[in-house]
């Protein structure tokens, strides 16, 4: 892994959660994000939330608690640390899906309330999500925390790759202060996400499963853009929410189909 990557972590991680880590070197206070400089940083962050969850899912089913609880537990745990910063731009794309026409969008997008269509994607989220790590434990609890941290860090690169797959649907929104990020953070963002993916999958559910998490992740990232081009002109920092928590629980679901 690159060294240069190193020092951007933290930072990567305060953008990611809210877990207050900084270096002494660090301003005290964050700007806007750079995410054309952060953009390497972001899957291994991801897998280093993921082994927070990884941690809370192991010690769990250690203690018995069976493998639906340790999940949600786990599950739990990085919805906690994250602010639940994806579901709820899950919830708020879900609810926007319900305007007539993509101004009416845009504009249920921005309202913080929580609608019918956002809580049942909510639940689908959670129970998809809670079901295939349940489903990865019977594979052992090392191999489902892998997973776990797999789905983490690679799933982190679907909002990254958004920002460049798509226009920015509105003029004044907040996604648009982080920037597009280039070729090249983009790239080496992939080549890092798949390496941790790698180095956590094949030795604990085989290369299938590495192959098929990988397929059904971008499954998902491609349906994503496809829906928001056709029903918002472009995508969001929600949009970009959505599809990280999407092509995470492709992602597990991937990995489930082909684990051996």
């Amino acid at each position: 892994m690159p060294l240069p990557v190193l020092p951007d972590v933290p930072a990567a991680l305060r953008f990611l959660s809210r877990l207050p880590v900084r270096l002494p070197s660090e301003p005290a206070t964050d700007g806007p994000p750079d995410l054309d400089r952060l953009g390497p940083a972001l899957p291994l962050a991801g897998a280093l939330l993921g082994l927070i969850g990884a941690l809370v899912l192991v010690i769990a089913h250690r203690l018995g608690l069976g493998d639906f609880l340790a999940a949600t537990l786990a599950v739990a745990t990085l919805v906690a640390i994250s602010g639940a910063l994806h579901e709820d731009g899950m919830s708020d794309v879900a609810d926007a899906l319900g305007g007539a026409d993509v101004a009416r969008r845009l504009e249920i997008m921005k309202d913080s309330r929580v609608g019918a269509f956002g809580v049942c994607a909510l639940i689908l989220a959670f129970a998809l999500r809670i079901g295939a790590l349940a489903g990865l434990l019977a594979f052992g609890p090392l191999a489902a925390a892998a997973g776990l941290m797999a789905a983490a860090g690679a799933s982190r690169l679907a909002g990254l790759w958004m920002l460049a797959a798509l226009p920015f649907a509105r003029a004044d929104g907040l996604a648009r202060s982080a920037g597009v990020p280039g070729g090249a953070s983009r790239c080496g963002a992939l080549g890092i996400g798949f390496v941790i993916a790698a180095l956590l999958v094949i030795p604990t559910v085989g290369l299938p499963a590495l192959v098929g998490g990988v397929l059904a992740g971008i499954a998902a990232f491609r349906l994503v853009v496809r829906l928001a081009r056709a029903q918002f002109g472009g995508q969001t920092g929600d949009v970009a929410g959505a599809a990280t928590l999407l092509v995470e629980i492709a992602f597990l679901i991937g990995l489930l189909i082909f684990a051996r």
